[in-house]
């Protein structure tokens, strides 16, 4: 590889003589310092040079076109060399990297060498090309690990089919120029919540430096405990609920007060549990779990956040669902519009999660009975009972059927749909009792909504002629009709099980498709 260097010299050199007719005539030299430019360093990295580096560190090798295009934008010089060493901005990138535990990441660039680099290591052999190189398929790798995640075919066999952020490497390698992409932190480049999920692993970090927070003891004897009872176990509960500040402070009481039950619901609110005013064994289950586990929960659901396009926010009006809140949002100009509970699919049957335009709104729909479903239930059904169909309200139709509408059928009153191949939809139902259950996977994998008349009002806000009382006709009208949506709804149905709410709170919830430990297993082994 030619190295070029410009030597400039400028060296001057001043003489005084001064002269004195009534003395001897002295002279005196003097020399100011000579001025020296260090030579400017210019390698030339080129295809033949890049083509080198892959075939000696092939495990780099995904980022090689990335890397051509880059160096051909630079003229095929170098990035991050001058004539004292590695420029500032390269040190920023190290430490970076090396932070990445911060991230939730494991520092784990597949070659020693950059270390050797930024360590001075006497181990170092690398050629100043080579160092170069190095330093750029860091900073891929570094964009890759942070702002990418795992790739799409990753999250596929994890059965995550929302759409994935594009990670657009042209202007990600044009940050090196402006060195912004790195240095700062805008919070625009990512989804918000990832950047909420790591403001909280860093004081469960903390927490568990600190030693975490101790098992609250209870034997096989434990009664339900409420308000004003006296028991060692209360003391226990405060000290916990301080430790993550669920609790102002810890008075140290053994007896439940009111100040202990109010936050003791607030927690249960928080973990996916119905608030009681009695403290159950599965509460303290819920307040045993090691600080160890929740940092894991939260690094994996910050990797989920990696996958989500932060445009998605910037929507005028969308509807997301969180499987394992069991809850649906409507977001009308970046604030929450509309609420409610709903019923998934239970394991056998899990509710997809990926997203669709919602177009077209069902009143007094039938039910069109899957295939899978008329197998398993109904034919079943109709051996048992002759009267099965009449009495479930269905037709059979050449091996088809369908379930008449009205009030008991299962789709309830209203539906709510958004094409997908999985055909996953919401609706209505007739089975109200589920919502109040605490875990809420029941369903055949479509959506069921709490509140589905509140829902289509919302909706429907879009259409002045729609008013609530013309919603109710068409929903008891026992007959199906359907109403085009003039704007398309945006649908997003995810999986988070830890998720920082608009209010600040710290929210946990059940695994309930055990989708957490293969993630946790993927991000720790690589």
């Amino acid at each position: 590889m030619k190295i070029w260097y410009s030597f400039i010299a400028v060296v001057l050199l001043a003489v005084v003589v001064s002269c004195n007719s009534k003395a001897d005539k002295k002279e005196e030299n003097q020399t100011k310092t000579a001025k020296v430019v260090v030579p400017e360093l210019k390698l030339t990295i080129d295809r033949t040079a890049i083509a080198d580096f892959y075939e000696t560190y092939p495990k780099l090798k995904n980022f090689q076109e990335e890397v051509l295009s880059l160096y051909k934008k630079k003229e095929s010089t170098q990035l991050w060399l001058d004539n004292k060493g590695v420029v500032e901005f390269g040190n920023t990138l190290y430490n970076k990297y090396k932070g990445l535990d911060n991230e939730g990441l494991k520092a784990n660039f597949p070659y020693k060498e950059i270390n050797f680099i930024f360590e001075g290591n006497a181990d170092n052999k690398l050629s100043q090309v080579n160092t170069d190189l190095m330093i750029t398929n860091l900073y891929f790798y570094y964009g890759e690990k942070v702002y990418r995640g795992f790739d799409e075919k990753t999250t596929r066999s994890l059965e995550w089919l929302l759409p994935r952020k594009k990670m657009n490497y042209q202007v990600f390698s044009d940050s090196i120029f402006q060195k912004s992409t790195i240095n700062d932190d805008r919070k625009s480049k990512m989804f918000s919540q990832y950047y909420k999920l790591r403001d909280v692993l860093r004081e469960y970090r903390e927490i568990e430096k600190k030693g975490g927070w101790k098992t609250i003891e209870i034997d096989d004897s434990y009664k339900n405990l409420k308000l004003g009872d006296s028991s060692d176990v209360i003391a226990q509960i405060r000290e916990r609920l301080y430790v993550t500040k669920d609790i102002k402070e810890d008075s140290k009481s053994a007896v439940c007060d009111s100040v202990l039950m109010k936050s003791i619901k607030n927690y249960e609110l928080h973990h996916g549990l119905s608030p009681k005013n009695i403290i159950l064994r599965e509460h303290i289950d819920e307040m045993n779990v090691p600080v160890s586990d929740r940092i894991k929960t939260i690094i994996a659901n910050m990797e989920r956040c990696r996958w989500i396009d932060p445009e998605l926010e910037k929507g005028k009006e969308y509807l997301e669902v969180n499987i394992p809140e069991f809850k649906l949002y409507l977001i009308r100009d970046g604030k929450i519009a509309f609420t409610s509970a709903v019923v998934v699919g239970k394991a056998m049957t899990k509710t997809v999660i990926f997203s669709g335009m919602m177009n077209n709104i069902v009143f007094s729909p039938y039910w069109n009975v899957p295939t899978s479903i008329i197998n398993k239930e109904i034919k079943p059904g109709m051996a048992k009972n002759k009267n099965y169909l009449k009495q479930k309200n269905l037709e059979w139709n050449n091996g088809a059927v369908r379930q008449l509408p009205g009030k008991n059928n299962s789709l309830g009153l209203v539906k709510f749909l958004f094409p997908n191949s999985s055909n996953i939809y919401l609706h209505d139902t007739p089975s109200k009792s589920l919502f109040e259950r605490e875990s809420r996977a029941f369903s055949h994998g479509c959506v069921r909504v709490a509140k589905p008349r509140e829902l289509a009002i919302e909706l429907l806000k879009q259409d002045p002629s729609w008013t609530p009382a013309r919603i109710d006709k068409a929903m008891h009208a026992g007959k199906e009709s359907w109403y085009t949506l003039k704007n398309k709804i945006p649908v997003y149905i995810g999986y988070f099980t830890a998720w920082v709410d608009r209010e600040g709170n710290m929210n946990f919830y059940k695994d309930i498709y055990q989708r957490d430990e293969s993630l946790i297993k993927l991000l720790t082994e690589e």
